[in-house]
């Protein structure tokens, strides 16, 4: 079986012990990311199995016809909204997504976020480098408000973080979440309106899907104190499109942390954001971390192998 795995920015995935697993087997392992339909087809040329990581790239029906030897989609994760299911059924291709990374690493990325923003990291570290000494003033936590839109897996580590370095912790979200808030003893606010307001730090956790996409609007924005930090580590789309860009030439809030963006990767710095003094980029790093790589390669490899044993797994598509 030809095996092709695409999008291994970093050159990983050879590195992990689950890669063990594929000895035996034709795998060619792919860094650049494809920049159109036309590279990503000669990357996938010839393979019975392709393994995704994550959404990095999407699969559409131009790609799977000119694909005759596809035979099995293996995701890393359980998201398939980048990957045309349907055309992948008319030609029975068999998608199988499982695996789930934990919750911690994306909370302690937005933590890295918050503290690196907040007490100006990047710039000292450049400053130093360039014959400097301390030539900002930070801010600090304790005392400070903290708002987690959305309590869930990864806004409970945030709300516990944040208490325990003294902030006043406030949640906003569905009710389900903001019940689970304050079963945990955590604030909730008022109203939304009290919630951007009253934020001296807010940081999104909420999923991406039909009713999330674009449920942070600019008027929310346009409520949130000029020296206020926003954080998003979740996804770009959350955020109505452009709203943050204009919100951040306008002063409200402040600051932006953020992990994600409308199109990824962004390569040749081609995005807004990285041209403004007031955002702090990272390029996706929430998951990136080896012990969750394990994990989701680990599920995506476990796919393959029972698809060659004609059993497969975790099949959400066939």
């Amino acid at each position: 079986m030809k095996i092709a795995v695409i999008d291994d920015y970093q050159d990983a995935v050879r590195s992990l012990q689950c890669f063990e697993k594929l000895q035996g087997f034709d795998v060619a392992v792919f860094h650049e990311p494809a920049r159109d339909e036309a590279a990503l087809i000669e990357q996938l040329k010839g393979a019975d199995a392709v393994i995704l990581t994550m959404q990095r790239t999407a699969i559409p029906r131009g790609v799977l016809e000119k694909l005759p030897s596809l035979k099995l989609i293996s995701q890393t994760g359980r998201n398939t909204g980048h990957i045309d299911l349907a055309t992948c059924r008319e030609r029975g291709i068999i998608v199988s997504a499982g695996g789930s990374g934990g919750p911690n690493p994306t909370a302690e990325m937005a933590w890295a976020l918050i503290l690196s923003a907040l007490r100006h990291l990047p710039q000292e570290v450049q400053a130093l480098k360039d014959g400097k000494w301390q030539t900002t003033l930070g801010q600090g936590l304790s005392g400070r408000t903290l708002g987690v839109y959305a309590y869930g897996r990864i806004g409970s580590i945030m709300a516990r973080v944040g208490q325990a370095f003294g902030m006043n912790v406030l949640c906003w979200g569905r009710e389900g979440s903001l019940a689970r808030a304050r079963e945990a003893g955590f604030g909730v606010a008022s109203s939304r309106e009290a919630f951007f307001e009253q934020a001296d730090v807010l940081t999104l956790h909420l999923q991406l899907n039909k009713e999330t996409q674009g449920i942070v609007k600019a008027s929310d924005l346009a409520r949130m104190k000029k020296d206020s930090l926003l954080v998003n580590t979740s996804r770009a789309p959350i955020i109505e499109a452009g709203a943050l860009v204009a919100a951040l030439e306008q002063g409200r809030p402040g600051t932006a942390a953020v992990d994600v963006y409308e199109k990824e990767p962004v390569l040749d710095g081609n995005h807004p954001l990285l041209t403004m003094p007031n955002a702090l980029c990272t390029p996706h790093l929430g998951y990136v971390e080896r012990e969750t790589y394990e994990v989701l390669f680990g599920a995506a490899i476990d796919q393959i192998l029972a698809f060659a044993a004609g059993n497969p797994i975790n099949i959400v598509a066939a």
